[in-house]
């Protein structure tokens, strides 16, 4: 481990709201007064926060009501920062959470936790260039996961387009089956129609040739009418002409 490495870490502790619970430093300086400040500023919501100050980050988690904090140079990379702040995060919340630390008094805990606060300073900084490969995987890892929940969301887009699409398709095809049946409706009436004005010209011409008929022969017995005619334009016979002897 190089000289460099091992004084990336200047100082951390862990604080319920403003009060300092915990701390751990080797040097001497003003970045713990720095640090307690800062915890006046912190917003409330769950979050990590940094600040740079004087060739030194402030590093902050902010958790379920507790702070937790780490001092670093600013030739520590920023990943080994965050991953200090999650181990001691976890470690705390595995002794303390919900119990002791809820009621304990400023840096009561120093004697149980500061040594812990060290051990998880040497941890990151002896596995550094592990923790930076586990970094880059879960990094790859999240761009998987985000293209694959985007190829979902999108797949569900295209899905609801389908959907969309099927439903036009199935009106469509409702509407052409109606347009079907209004057009079978409209011929069959066009060709009561047509049929209509046919009959009504046959009956016009039978009626007519009945006219022209009845006129002809001054009734319906037209056969007696002609033989009657016949007999009266009949020449007289041989037997009624009388000539002089």
């Amino acid at each position: 481990m190089s000289e460099e490495k091992s004084s990336w870490f200047i100082y951390g502790f862990v604080a319920r709201g403003t009060v300092v619970l915990a701390e751990y430093t080797e040097y001497t300086g003003n970045f713990a007064a720095i640090a307690t400040r800062c915890l006046d500023k912190l917003p409330s919501s769950n979050n990590r926060f940094t600040y740079a100050c004087d060739g030194h980050t402030f590093n902050f988690l902010v958790n379920d009501g507790y702070a937790y904090c780490v001092v670093a140079k600013e030739s520590a990379p920023k990943h080994v920062s965050v991953a200090l702040l999650e181990r001691l995060k976890a470690d705390f919340k595995k002794r303390f959470g919900g119990g002791k630390a809820a009621t304990a008094l400023p840096k009561s805990l120093n004697k149980e936790f500061g040594p812990v606060i060290k051990e998880h300073m040497q941890y990151i900084v002896e596995h550094a260039d592990e923790i930076e490969k586990l970094i880059k995987v879960k990094a790859q890892v999240s761009e998987v996961k985000s293209i694959m929940l985007d190829n979902i969301e999108k797949t569900m887009d295209r899905g609801d387009n389908l959907k969309n699409l099927e439903e036009k398709t199935s009106d469509l095809r409702n509407q052409a089956q109606e347009f079907k049946k209004q057009g079978t409706k409209v011929r069959k009436k066009m060709w009561l129609q047509n049929m209509k004005i046919k009959l009504v010209i046959l009956a016009i011409l039978l009626i007519f040739v009945f006219i022209i008929w009845m006129s002809i022969c001054h009734g319906f017995d037209c056969t007696k009418h002609s033989n009657e005619e016949s007999k009266n334009h009949a020449p007289p016979s041989q037997e009624t002409i009388q000539g002089p002897q």
